[in-house]
């Protein structure tokens, strides 16, 4: 089977429609959260979505707009669009997000936000965070989401520790017989300096994890996030992928 694995679309309609034009062939996709929040189409996205079939896990910001999760723990930015969206979400969508589950394991994957000890609020940034991980949690490969920076950690058995591999957009990762962590970063949001919507491919009889990265039109985001009112850092940062 070949999976989209995506994460962290947050509203933005153009990115997702972007990745799903680009992606080569998929059965399915794998969504690790945070479907909205920040951006100015959560509607959208989530339809968008169900159109494939798909899994997709609950993130901290589908929580915060279903009110699972205080507003208030948000900084102002993203306070102030989750409250907007709250009044924008449509019945159905708010009754989707609702539904979705934390964690979701399919054979050998574990399908988280956050981490699997922690699936909605844990950022895996550093190898000590993620070999605890490891440690406390029985898994092979899980995919997360969360920090909008793709990434990969490994389990290394000899020295009982995690190290950091970056993402080599050319070659795809090999999971044969390897525990890992893996973060394909975000479509609607990229943190790592990158504007361009990340996204990856899982195919699970070759095992292999291609990371790919995809320019879509930004402008349109932005234009659209101005007429909501959607506070101005939220739209400026789209175009440093920060």
């Amino acid at each position: 089977m070949r999976y989209l694995v995506i994460s962290d679309i947050h509203g933005n309609f153009p990115a997702m429609q972007t990745v799903l034009h680009d992606a080569p062939a998929f059965d399915a996709i794998w969504c690790l959260g945070d479907l909205v929040g920040y951006g100015p189409n959560p509607n959208q996205c989530i339809q968008q979505l169900q159109e494939f079939p798909h899994i997709c896990v609950a993130g901290n910001h589908d929580w915060g707009v279903i009110g699972r999760a205080d507003v208030f723990v948000f900084n102002h930015a993203a306070r102030q669009a989750l409250q907007w969206t709250q009044r924008e979400l449509s019945l159905e969508s708010r009754q989707y997000l609702a539904e979705l589950s934390t964690t979701v394991s399919v054979e050998d994957y574990l399908l988280v936000h956050g981490s699997p000890r922690e699936p909605i609020w844990e950022y895996l940034l550093d190898s000590e965070h993620a070999a605890v991980n490891f440690m406390d949690m029985d898994f092979r490969v899980a995919l997360v989401g969360h920090t909008h920076i793709p990434i990969v950690f490994e389990w290394v058995e000899e020295t009982q520790s995690a190290q950091i591999l970056l993402p080599d957009w050319q070659t795809p990762l090999s999971l044969e017989g390897r525990r890992l962590i893996i973060n394909p970063g975000s479509v609607g949001q990229p943190r790592d300096g990158n504007p361009h919507a990340a996204y990856a491919i899982l195919d699970t009889e070759m095992q292999t994890f291609e990371f790919r990265r995809v320019p879509y039109p930004v402008e349109i985001t932005q234009e659209r996030m101005r007429a909501r009112g959607l506070p101005v850092r939220l739209i400026d940062r789209l175009e440093m992928g920060r």
